[in-house]
């Protein structure tokens, strides 16, 4: 059997869309490939409004000062309810033909009003933030009322027991949405649970049972696996729960030693996602993935992005390819053993790959700002899944190289003596 990862991050949920006619664009795989669109992070701020105090721009700048707001919305704001419109419309005048698409349900029956939707729950999704519980409440109940015409009774009933499902997509290809929400970090309520909701025992028997029908699995959730870039030594995940999801998906892959089998994809928000503390942020993103419709195995990347800066001093969204995974980083497809090659050469430290990777990390934000030192040390290793605490990493550096960091190590207040503690 063979697992793809497909996972959101941070945010209301995430769409999948799957498409079955080529796009006019240049590229090798698009005469045998299909499609779908995977779409995350859509933060509606209803609040959002155009004022001169800039501190009443919108509820989620949480009193800081909106920097530039327009129309289509502020790198310290949410996105406004116009922001998601042009995503949406952007999508359904592109030269493609949907056969699925998932969540913030009303939006998408307006736009999709025949498609079937298969959504994924996000830590924005309950209230308060982050702690989503472990029993049967409101907000499951409503989330399986809304999305009980694309879902059968058995998926139906376990998003109302947990927030999570199953559900045959076509033939020989099964979904899988997983409340990854529960693991959270941030979630006080699932703290010293070994299995919230059952979940983990309810994975495997839905994996198992894919296995006996020689079944293909997509995964989707919100909060992913592994670790994150700028996440120091922390996973997203708590770190047991995590060790749990790598088990079981480690158990029901297609494994070969010593070989990459399998790779996780965290698609770029439509929201854009900014602190004060840091330079850089997102511009709003939309993509596509190609894949081998016989095999489903993933073959490309195609990013779309809107210029908020511009779309706001025109009064107008115009949303632009961004680039071509394939085409940007000169590998054959999206299989592990070209991630696992990509990702080499992301390590190297003097890497053009790298600078193109972290440019489009930020979606095209601002080509000026640039990514070294200690912003290198903890961007790198979350390509590859292995241990990338700060710790492990400066062991590889020579003393020189470890001192030189001192200063930005101070800045991120954390010391050097703190990141080789218990390593010696």
């Amino acid at each position: 059997m063979y697992i793809i990862f497909i996972l959101c991050l941070f945010g209301q949920a995430c769409i999948f869309q799957v498409y079955s006619i080529p796009v006019h664009i240049g590229m090798k795989h698009l005469k045998s490939a299909a499609k779908f669109w995977h779409i995350s992070d859509l933060h509606l701020d209803p609040t959002y409004h155009v004022t001169e105090d800039h501190t009443k721009v919108c509820f989620s700048s949480k009193g800081v000062p909106a920097q530039d707001p327009g129309v289509f919305g502020d790198f310290l704001c949410d996105s406004p309810y116009q922001l998601i419109l042009s995503a949406f419309s952007y999508m359904k005048q592109a030269d493609l033909q949907p056969d699925v698409i998932a969540n913030m349900t009303l939006t998408i029956q307006q736009f999709f009003p025949q498609l079937p939707v298969y959504p994924a729950l996000g830590n924005h999704d309950y209230w308060p933030q982050d702690q989503l519980p472990t029993s049967p409440n409101a907000i499951y109940e409503a989330a399986a009322k809304l999305w009980s015409p694309w879902l059968n009774p058995e998926a139906v009933a376990t998003v109302q027991k947990g927030g999570f499902y199953s559900m045959l997509v076509k033939p020989g290809l099964r979904l899988v949405s997983l409340n990854t929400n529960l693991y959270y970090s941030p979630n006080e309520v699932t703290v010293n649970m070994s299995d919230p909701v059952g979940q983990f025992q309810w994975l495997q028997e839905a994996l198992e049972l894919s296995r006996q029908n020689k079944e293909k699995v997509f995964v989707i959730a919100h909060v992913p696996i592994g670790y994150l870039p700028f996440a120091m030594n922390t996973t997203a995940i708590r770190e047991s729960y995590n060790e749990q999801l790598v088990k079981i998906f480690r158990n029901y892959s297609d494994v070969v030693q010593g070989k990459p089998v399998n790779s996780i994809f965290v698609t770029p928000a439509v929201t854009p996602i900014k602190s004060l503390s840091e330079p850089f942020s997102n511009n709003p993103s939309l993509r596509a993935y190609l894949y081998q419709p016989d095999t489903f195995a993933l073959l490309d990347i195609l990013q779309f992005y809107l210029n908020l800066t511009e779309a706001n001093l025109e009064r107008r969204s115009e949303w632009k390819l961004e680039y071509i995974m394939t085409e940007a980083f000169s590998i054959a497809d999206l299989q592990p053993n070209s991630l696992h090659q990509l990702a080499l050469r992301l390590e190297q430290s003097q890497s053009k790959d790298f600078d193109k990777y972290f440019n489009h990390f930020m979606v095209s934000y601002n080509s000026s700002i640039t990514c070294e030192g200690l912003c290198k040390i903890v961007q790198r290793p979350h390509t590859l899944s292995r241990d990338p605490s700060l710790g492990f990493c400066l062991l590889r550096l020579s003393a020189e190289e470890v001192m030189s960091l001192e200063p930005e190590f101070e800045e991120a207040h954390i010391s050097i003596r703190d990141a080789l503690k218990g390593l010696m």
